[in-house]
């Protein structure tokens, strides 16, 4: 059996959202991440992936991110504790709200970076940089559509 994970690649004035992950949590604690966490089970729903990223976003950040998003792509790794895990990614437009570390459980600390900044970051992963430059594909693709007028 499989954790399905999920990841909001958040866009937003040329900038995309990152967490610093809280040293308490259980896998890559101390590094930057795109927002997202475990599907959890909620009995029938449709969009469940969909409807967890913008509830993990929500939950951890405090932003709202619209119902239309993109598959940037997926992932298997193994979970520090050797758990299997399957990682979706998906490209959010965000819709309101002011980013902060709600729950710093979870959160350490919140940052909005560009493209270039993430690809030099420390504490940037390889699969935080993949996914990255996978989301800024779509995005180039997509046009003035993830441009955000607020």
């Amino acid at each position: 059996m499989f954790i399905v994970n999920v990841e909001g690649a958040v866009f937003h004035q040329g900038h995309w959202l990152l967490i610093k992950r809280s040293m308490k949590e259980e896998h890559a604690a101390g590094t930057l991440s795109l927002v997202g966490g475990k599907v959890e089970h909620e009995g029938h729903v449709n969009n469940i992936l969909e409807k967890s990223v913008q509830r993990e976003i929500f939950e951890e950040v405090g932003i709202e991110v619209d119902d239309q998003m993109d598959y940037v792509w997926s992932s298997s790794f193994l979970a520090d504790d050797q758990s299997a895990v399957i990682n979706v990614v998906f490209l959010c437009k965000y819709k309101s709200g002011k980013a902060f570390a709600k729950s710093p459980d979870e959160v350490d600390s919140v940052h909005w970076l560009t493209t270039k900044e993430i690809v030099q970051h420390p504490l940037a992963a390889v699969w935080l940089k993949d996914s990255i430059i996978a989301a800024e594909k779509i995005l180039n693709n997509k046009g003035d559509t993830y441009v955000s007028h607020t």
